[in-house]
């Protein structure tokens, strides 16, 4: 790869991590408004997109996270480490958002595959990720938090299920939005798959 050809990626990377972040704010300030919270879907596209940039770019969402949390928990008046949110629980939101950004970087490597298996590794890809966060975000809260009371296996499982397919819907609305516009890029600007998993890793 030459070197302008790497100058150009990382502009293009910085492009989607400014946009990635933007977004996740914006839906994460209202967490329970009528736009869902896109956290879990930005996670996932930007391990996809972001992954040799996994190191930092991770962390600084996480970062960015946290911060939005603080602001709008702050903002209505509550200390935020006494919020019914914010316990030991709170920091396993660390695994749960890491289970979408892996899912999202193991996608780099059927991207020069068929369309179809594309599209079946997509979906497993987010299915397995979602559950595998729900588990920590949720489990988090549920077992290690002060909010629930007399907590149970069948507690948490209720629990779980009952939150599971709601927070699927989200994501996997969200990313799938995600995954047409590429699809839309990748054909106006004659790319092929192959150039844009080189430009990822």
């Amino acid at each position: 790869m030459q070197a302008n050809e790497i100058r150009r990626s990382t502009a293009v990377d910085a492009g989607i991590f400014a946009a990635l972040a933007l977004v996740m704010a914006a839906t994460r300030l209202h967490h329970f408004g009528a736009v869902p919270d896109a956290s879990w879907a930005v996670f996932f596209v930007a391990g996809f997109y972001l992954r040799r940039w996994t190191a930092w770019a991770f962390p600084a969402l996480m970062v960015l996270a946290v911060a939005v949390d603080y602001f709008v928990i702050t903002a209505s008046g509550l200390d935020f480490m006494k919020h019914y949110c914010v316990s030991l629980g709170y920091w396993a939101l660390i695994p749960a958002h890491f289970a979408m950004w892996a899912g999202g970087a193991l996608m780099n490597n059927v991207v020069t595959q068929s369309a179809g298996k594309r599209l079946g590794a997509l979906v497993v890809s987010v299915v397995v990720s979602v559950v595998v966060c729900h588990a920590f975000a949720q489990g988090g809260f549920y077992w290690l938090s002060d909010s629930v009371k007399n907590p149970s296996v069948a507690g948490w499982f209720k629990n779980y299920t009952d939150w599971l397919l709601p927070y699927m819907g989200v994501a996997a609305s969200y990313i799938g939005v995600a995954a047409l516009l590429h699809v839309a890029a990748v054909k106006m600007l004659g790319l092929s798959e192959s150039a844009t998993a080189r430009t990822t890793k």
